[in-house]
């Protein structure tokens, strides 16, 4: 079960967000990973960047509990059922947050090549103002923010094993983020973004 030893919040002007480092325990995390890892079906999209049509630089899945498809970067995924390692995910998120989720994106992040570009989770389908919870297993990777305006506000958080970052309110419209490429031998990762498709 959750710890829920500490909530940060991160008190960035025109955002909403908190991280907690140890959301789950590890041995819960390890479980979790090895599952999702060898139980998912992953699908590698491809994208298409000024013209140029590439790989998806990880692999994706989708899940959903209102068969709603979810569309970004001229993608369009459909959502599988729940599986109970995610429900369950789902559920002590929603027991902490107090918010009920219908959709989980996952990205597997094989290496430091596969990366997620710059970026803001504001798709029409999550509504005015997304809330997205964002649970990482695996290798630790950094998470990093950019105001969108002020180009001299930034941030990066490490997201470890186990945790959880919490984006709400305003965040989308204000912020980019991105987890960039890294030359660093590092390992595999995987994280699961809970969010509302209306």
């Amino acid at each position: 079960m959750s710890l829920f030893s500490e909530k940060i919040d991160l008190g960035l002007k025109d955002s909403d967000i908190c991280y907690y480092p140890n959301f789950l325990t590890q041995e819960k995390a390890n479980v979790y990973f090895k599952t999702l890892r060898d139980q998912t079906p992953w699908q590698q999209d491809k994208i298409t960047v000024f013209g140029k049509t590439y790989d998806q630089p990880r692999l994706t899945a989708l899940y959903g509990n209102n068969g709603k498809a979810y569309s970004y970067s001229d993608i369009t995924m459909q959502p599988h059922a729940f599986t109970p390692e995610l429900l369950q995910i789902k559920s002590i998120i929603e027991k902490e947050v107090n918010i009920e989720f219908s959709t989980c994106l996952l990205n597997y992040y094989r290496d430091g090549k596969d990366s997620n570009g710059w970026h803001a989770d504001n798709e029409k389908e999550l509504g005015k103002n997304p809330i997205i919870a964002s649970v990482s297993f695996g290798a630790e990777r950094f998470f990093n923010l950019r105001h969108q305006k002020d180009k001299s506000l930034k941030h990066k958080i490490l997201l470890e094993h186990g945790s959880l970052l919490l984006m709400k309110g305003e965040t989308q419209h204000h912020w980019h983020h991105q987890i960039a490429k890294t030359a660093k031998k590092i390992g595999e990762r995987i994280n699961l973004t809970f969010r509302i498709i209306r």
